[in-house]
């Protein structure tokens, strides 16, 4: 991709947003760490540069700064928060802690700048979301002020010469109105990239990127039944026809029905071999007695591996291995070649690989978001069906089953997930154009007294997830009606044996995360 914008992250857990928004406008970028060499971020051909926000204070001894190869290239800027400050410091302004912090919801107020007009940048934009303790005090040499906020004099500024720009705010996030519109003025207009970013340029560059890796050899793809390995293994498969073979492990953790889903839509609507195992047995085995999330991942990783394993010495030894890995996964894992951001926990397909792999990862869907694997699964002819199937962890059951995993008590949570995946689907609150994004249940190692036909019970619970996103990044709880809660926990606590109380989760991403482990 030569019409690409570089994203430089100096260590925000959301400069991943700042990607996904200037793709929205159709435009390639890449995250980069902010000390990443030279040679890696140019690599690229980037039009321009996005500095992200960052913890620090531009003043602290060791704090992140911009390299000098950044301000040499003559490529337009645009800093945000941090950056801003970031850029303000190295070209001689000063950035002061201010007695009057700014976080959360603020107005900005645009100032008219040559004889009077409004800054493109800034077009639409008054409401914005603030989160800084640090304010510009005085603009580097060269700058106009674009806006003013109540603690902020200098909201957002601009060296329209040298095409450098700098925000307070976070137009990254949804809570600031036009701030995708600002991202992509300054990515289309000032930057001059051309907005060609989509699913028909993601297939294409994917497809030759995957020949190019595999040549001529035979792949194999591990398909867990979710839209992530399904899309991967689609892009494959038109990449390289009969070289591919899918396979699909029943590791006994899956949801209701979908072992014969999996096998179904790939034999029957992709046309590609597809090898089926049965290893229940050895999974429910290898996690006898665990309940440690972290070191449950760790056994599923590594299972998921040597299974491979022993299916590649019969098929040949193939050299490659596809996986549905998507860009969150390796945000979260703090993937080292990407990010700096601090670690929220390990994935099956990323940070819980064993050292020892057999396989090089053939990773299509490495650097992107779900939304834009759904549009490249849609574009690609995949079912409505596969393309929209809830989002699952590669660890499948073994991660909303808390505490240790049994047969008995994942067969009791699939039970429990059938039921509420079944209402919230004929209510209208899950699949395409739904406002719920992903829905789930959770069995809690916790037991309660309940009272069932006049007779005492000790049973466990469990806990209804729920939530609305659209970049899986950030996330809030759904406020799901009443009614509809009351019917799922009706439903449960009758018809599954062993349940006898149901409790909803009202927490949003952050400070949680989507998933319970």
């Amino acid at each position: 991709m030569t019409e690409s914008i570089a994203i430089l992250d100096f260590g925000s857990q959301y400069a991943q947003i700042i990607a996904r928004r200037v793709r929205e406008a159709q435009v390639y970028c890449e995250l980069f760490p902010w000390d990443a060499p030279q040679e890696k971020i140019l690599s690229i051909q980037p039009k321009g540069f996005i500095l992200s926000g960052g913890p620090r204070s531009v003043y602290e001894e060791g704090a992140p700064y911009i390299q000098k190869f950044i301000l040499d290239s003559g490529l337009p800027i645009l800093g945000i928060c941090y950056g801003m400050q970031a850029l303000t410091h190295a070209l001689g302004g000063q950035v002061d802690s201010s007695a009057q912090r700014e976080y959360g919801p603020a107005e900005i107020e645009l100032i008219p700048y040559e004889g009077g007009g409004t800054p493109p940048l800034l077009d639409g934009i008054s409401r914005v979301w603030m989160s800084h303790g640090d304010r510009i005090t005085r603009m580097p040499a060269g700058f106009t002020a674009l806006a003013r906020s109540g603690h902020s004099p200098f909201a957002a500024m601009g060296d329209m010469k040298r095409r450098y720009f700098g925000v307070q705010f976070h137009p990254e996030v949804h809570h600031t109105p036009n701030g995708l519109k600002l991202l992509q003025h300054f990515a289309v207009d000032v930057c001059g990239a051309k907005p060609e970013w989509t699913p028909a340029s993601i297939i294409e560059d994917a497809v030759a990127r995957i020949r190019a890796q595999v040549g001529t050899e035979r792949v194999l793809a591990a398909v867990s039944g979710g839209v992530d390995s399904s899309v991967a293994a689609a892009l494959v498969h038109k990449a390289i026809g009969d070289q591919l073979v899918a396979v699909f492990v029943d590791t006994g953790l899956m949801r209701k029905g979908e072992g014969e889903q999996v096998v179904s839509a790939f034999r029957e609507h992709l046309h590609a071999e597809l090898v089926a195992v049965d290893a229940a047995d050895e999974y429910f085995s290898a996690l006898q007695g665990v309940i440690d999330p972290e070191q449950k991942r760790r056994i599923v990783g590594e299972k998921f591996i040597r299974i491979f394993e022993q299916q590649a010495k019969q098929l040949g030894q193939p050299r490659f291995l596809v996986q549905g890995t998507i860009y969150p996964d390796v945000v979260e894992s703090s993937a080292p070649d990407r990010s700096k951001a601090q670690k929220i926990k390990s994935h099956h397909n990323v940070g819980g690989l064993p050292e020892d792999m057999q396989f090089e990862l053939v990773e299509p869907l490495r650097y992107l978001f779900k939304d834009e694997v759904r549009a490249v699964g849609e574009a690609l002819g995949l079912a409505e069906s596969m393309v929209w199937r809830q989002p699952f962890p590669g660890p499948g059951l073994t991660v909303r089953c808390l505490g240790e995993v049994t047969p008995e008590r994942a067969s009791r949570l699939r039970a429990a997930d059938a039921i509420l995946i079944e209402e919230l689907s004929q209510a209208g609150f899950l699949g395409k154009g739904a406002e719920t994004s992903q829905a789930f249940v959770v069995l809690l190692p916790v037991r309660s007294v309940g009272v069932m036909g006049d007779q005492r019970t000790y049973q466990e619970a469990a806990a209804i997830r729920a939530v609305t996103t659209e970049d899986f990044m950030t996330a809030d709880w759904a406020r799901l009606p009443h009614e509809l809660l009351a019917r799922v926990s009706n439903r449960i606590v009758n018809e599954v044996n062993g349940i006898n109380r149901v409790v909803y989760d009202i927490t949003s991403k952050p400070p949680a995360t989507i998933e319970w482990e």
